[in-house]
Order: structure tokens, then C-alpha cells, then sequence
């Protein structure tokens, strides 16, 4: 049953519709951006994997709030004021242009004026929304499935999160990449990043890895069904030579991190296992190598197990 909770989406299968979601997330992520105040490393913009699909969660505005929803099981786009206003409207096979009208739009029923960057970063080319006709595909299935597998991801290093009490990370969705991501600092200062991400200012991760970190998260690409992750910043000496878990993960020189394929975790006789130990060495691989204070930054999650109940 456990293996079964673990999707098969071959991201050949379903690209076209990566794409497109991949822009239409970036449209969300940019009206909280739009309206969040600011929080380290840029952890006020990103999205949250929900029991429906990725939500904004609770985003100011003026005196009250608003959130947006993309909902994978009914498949629509849901906005809800605190006033309790709705719009709403169908996930679809639809351009990027016209999803950008329809949320700005139903934005503006809301009373909620909003002006982002309208074209999207990360990703070369950056085609403004308004002009995107590109992208503009949606399978059901398919974002339904990603949805499930971003699920399963997000349990996982949720129970992994859990082992550190230093300063971590949420457990969110960078809409940038386009990837799920968890990562821990060893409360140390890092050389200023040198930037390189195409149509982002270097400035954006000059902020994102401004401490030295150890960072795992979940990609839809990098392999036949995507790919788990795991880096630190700076790499300490020999960090691409640690041997880690389980069968089939390695260090790419590319990519400049350790790749875990997700089918290889989606076919192991216990998938939490085999992530669990994989994001467990690679981690250990990044605090032994740059001699964290692992006594003080983690702790047994079930340390209070004995005084429930």
C-alpha cells in the first residue's frame, strides 16, 4: 500500500502541461510576493503543498487577508477574500496569457489591486504572461499526479524537517524552479553567492544563500520522473566524494548536487525509507564535512513521546 501512495509521471508523458503550470505557478507566486512583507531568503513568496493541491496560504492585504488555491482535485483556481468574497475559475488547457487576465481580473472583483513583474524568472525565454501563447496545455491527470507525488515528498521531508531544531526551512514550493524544497543552516554566514540564474537578478540569490546551508527538495525533471535533491552551499572539500543512500543515488558534477531519481524511491520496498535515508546522508555528508554543531541544531522528534496521552 505504502508504493502505491507513489505516483508514476513520466515527465516525457507530461511536459507540455509542466510548462504550462510551471508559468502559471509563477503568476500566483508573484501576487503574494506582490503583497507579503518580506521574510529571509524569500520564504514570503512561496506556495505550500495543501490537501487539495498548492495554496498561496493566508496573504495580507490592507487590513484584511486573501489566499489562492490551485485545486488538483477539482481542478479549478480558487481566490477567497476575508470579506468572504469568491472567484473562481476552470484549470484548463488555456494560454498563459488568458490564465493571466482571468486572475488579475477576478482579482479585481475582489478589490484587491495588484501589480506584479509580468514575465516570469528562472527560465530562458522569459515570454511576458500577456504574450504567452505558448504554453498552453493542461492534462488533469497528469497535474493531479504531480500533486500526489509533491504530497509524498512533502510528508517525507516533513518527518525529516522534524529531527532539526536550528533555523530551517518550511517545507514549500519555490515556484522559480518549480521545485519542493527543505533546507537547514548551520546559523553561519556564506560567501555571497555569484548569481548565474537566467532572467534573475543576482541579487535574488545573493539574499537566498546568504547563510551556509544544507538544503533536499524534489524537482519534475532530472530524470525519467524527476528527481530528489540535496546540496550545500558553500560545497565543503570531499562533500562529492561522500558515499550516501540508497542504491542509485550519485553526485552530479553538472548539477553540482546529489540526484536521488524519484522512481527509484516510487519502486523501493519502503519509498520513506529509502528518501528518509538518502535526505539523512546527504545532509550528514554537508554538516560533518563543514563541521556544523550537530549537538546543538538537532534533536529526537519523539523526545516528548514518553508524556503523551
Amino acid at each position: 500500500m505504502q508504493r502505491q501512495a507513489w505516483p508514476r509521471l513520466r515527465v516525457a508523458d507530461w511536459r507540455e502541461t509542466r510548462d504550462t503550470l510551471h508559468m502559471w505557478t509563477q503568476i500566483v507566486g508573484k501576487i503574494r510576493l506582490a503583497h507579503a512583507p518580506p521574510v529571509n531568503h524569500w520564504w514570503q513568496v512561496t506556495l505550500y503543498v495543501s490537501p487539495r493541491g498548492l495554496t498561496t496560504s493566508a496573504i495580507p492585504y490592507g487590513t484584511g487577508t486573501f489566499d489562492i488555491e490551485f485545486d488538483f482535485v477539482d481542478h479549478r483556481l480558487r481566490m477567497r477574500a476575508g470579506d468572504g468574497g469568491v472567484r473562481e475559475f476552470a484549470l484548463e488547457p488555456i494560454p498563459v496569457s488568458e490564465f493571466y487576465a482571468r486572475t488579475m481580473r477576478a482579482l479585481d472583483e475582489l478589490g484587491i489591486e495588484t501589480r506584479i513583474q509580468a514575465r516570469p524568472n528562472e527560465v530562458d525565454p522569459a515570454i511576458p504572461f500577456e504574450e504567452d501563447d505558448r504554453h498552453a496545455s493542461y492534462d488533469a491527470d497528469s497535474a493531479r499526479s504531480f500533486w500526489r507525488q509533491l504530497l509524498q515528498a512533502a510528508r517525507v521531508m516533513g518527518e525529516f524537517r522534524s529531527r532539526f531544531i536550528g533555523k530551517v526551512s518550511p517545507v514549500h514550493f519555490f515556484w522559480g524552479a518549480m521545485d519542493i524544497a527543505c533546507t537547514r543552516f548551520s546559523g553561519r554566514t556564506a560567501p555571497e553567492h555569484p548569481g548565474g540564474a537566467p532572467n534573475c537578478g543576482d541579487w535574488v540569490m545573493v539574499e537566498g544563500y546568504s547563510r551556509e546551508l544544507s538544503s533536499c527538495g524534489f524537482w519534475p525533471g532530472g530524470g525519467e520522473e524527476g528527481a530528489f535533491y540535496a546540496y550545500a552551499y558553500p560545497e565543503p572539500d570531499g562533500f562529492a566524494d561522500r558515499p550516501v543512500g540508497p542504491s542509485g543515488a550519485f553526485y552530479s558534477r553538472e548539477n553540482g548536487q546529489f540526484l536521488l531519481p524519484y522512481e527509484a524511491v516510487r519502486t523501493a520496498a519502503d519509498p520513506d525509507r529509502a528518501l528518509l535515508g538518502f535526505l539523512q546522508d546527504t545532509y550528514e555528508a554537508a554538516a560533518d564535512l563543514a563541521h556544523w554543531d550537530r549537538p546543538a541544531l538537532e534533536a529526537d522528534p519523539a523526545r516528548w513521546a514518553h508524556k503523551a496521552g
